[in-house]
């Protein structure tokens, strides 16, 4: 068994609450990207429409959609996804061990979503702000909670 030296979640924060809207834990900085990657261009992709299927080797560990109301986190979302400088960056990131983190926003309902990606146990790189870099109690790959939007 390999050991999973890296993990990925994505939240959604708004009215006070935030969501877990699924996560990841994979063996290498990058596959965390990879995911994180694909799971932008997915929210972003399903503004306004049905979010797109999932990947059939990802399916149950693709994220939940999300419903904006604006444009501002779609177009930010899939700008960072197709930014290879902004890649390169959070790779550098995983490298030396930090998070790599995106936040956007939806300034219509100040909703927020945040990706993050870190190695498990960095200082400061857990993705939800938990010891040891996992969230408490949330297993990987599925939410509990529908999210509040």
């Amino acid at each position: 068994m390999r050991d999973l030296d890296y993990v990925a979640a994505v939240t959604a924060t708004g009215g006070g609450r935030t969501v877990w809207l699924g996560g990841i834990a994979v063996p290498h900085r990058r596959l965390v990207l990879r995911w994180l990657r694909r799971q932008a261009l997915r929210l972003a992709d399903g503004h306004g429409r049905s979010l797109p299927p999932g990947s059939p080797w990802l399916r149950a560990r693709d994220v939940r959609p999300v419903t904006f109301h604006g444009t501002d986190a779609p177009e930010g979302l899939r700008a960072w996804a197709g930014d290879e400088g902004l890649q390169d960056e959070a790779i550098c990131a995983l490298e030396s061990g930090h998070p790599a983190l995106l936040t956007v926003v939806d300034p219509a309902v100040g909703l927020r979503v945040t990706l993050v990606g870190s190695p498990v146990g960095s200082p400061g790189g857990s993705p939800v702000g938990s010891p040891g870099g996992w969230p408490v109690g949330w297993p990987v790959g599925s939410a509990h909670q529908p999210p509040p939007y």
